[in-house]
């Protein structure tokens, strides 16, 4: 049985991701960086809105296509340098899904849902957006948290997870407090949002 379009489009995000020069270890296995960070979005956003449409689930899977492209270390390392880097990778990711989407076949109208989710637009307004925003969040917090957490100090963690907190939804809050979290990571996250 051929495949379909969506099936064609999940398998090219896949292989682009799979290129991916980083990797990160679970279990002693080691992934392709995004390759790894992709899967997880499908599983999580699944596992949070099982009825998600075959749009979000698109832009969840390239949430972060070929995102070693453009290096982080390549813009200031100030938060206006982030500010930079974040607005060009996004466009990167909606661009490269876009021709991904017309080549296998997907019309003009699904292409422009599915960038529009990835580039975040409208996101307390758009559902889909938010959806995604959501997922992000949850994954964030549930597979890297901890990891970046040791990295930092309290105070910077707890500013962190302020700014990620509004950013989602109060079904996503839901879903965060369901978290297995460390004792210092529950901690620091009670402290957030207290």
């Amino acid at each position: 049985m051929k495949p379909t379009r969506f099936e064609t489009a999940i398998a090219i995000i896949d292989k682009k991701n799979a290129e991916d020069p980083n990797s990160y270890q679970v279990s002693g296995i080691e992934y392709p960086k995004e390759l790894l960070y992709s899967q997880r979005m499908t599983r999580k956003l699944l596992q949070f809105e099982p009825n998600a449409s075959k749009a979000i689930q698109i832009a969840a899977r390239a949430q972060h296509i070929c995102r070693w492209q453009i290096a982080r270390n390549e813009y200031p390392m100030d938060r206006v340098g982030y500010l930079k880097w974040r607005e060009e990778i996004k466009k990167m990711h909606a661009t490269i899904t876009g021709e991904i989407l017309v080549k296998v076949g997907f019309d003009e109208q699904f292409v422009d849902r599915v960038q529009k989710i990835i580039l975040k637009k409208l996101i307390k307004k758009n559902e889909e957006s938010q959806l995604l925003e959501d997922v992000i969040c949850l994954v964030f917090l549930d597979y890297y948290f901890d990891e970046f957490a040791a990295k930092h100090s309290d105070e910077k963690i707890i500013d962190i997870l302020k700014k990620t907190w509004v950013k989602m939804s109060d079904k996503g809050h839901e879903a965060a407090l369901k978290i297995a979290f460390s004792d210092k990571s529950l901690a620091l996250v009670k402290q957030a949002i207290s």
